[in-house]
């Protein structure tokens, strides 16, 4: 199964709440972090409300 390496790159400060939960969620509580997830469309999901803080790549 395919994994995408996703790393916060932008501040959720100033953004809606659920925004800020989907990246919790996530594991990305900080700036520069990254997590390593399998492509599920729950995992999609989250990262499509959250697409303009994040950046990601597929992972090897």
């Amino acid at each position: 199964m395919m994994r995408l390496k996703v790393k916060l790159v932008k501040s959720p400060i100033g953004y809606p709440k659920d925004q800020k939960a989907a990246l919790k969620a996530l594991g990305l509580t900080r700036l520069n972090r990254e997590r390593v997830f399998e492509d599920r469309p729950e995992i999609r999901g989250q990262l499509e409300k959250v697409k303009h803080l994040v950046k990601v790549e597929v992972a090897e």
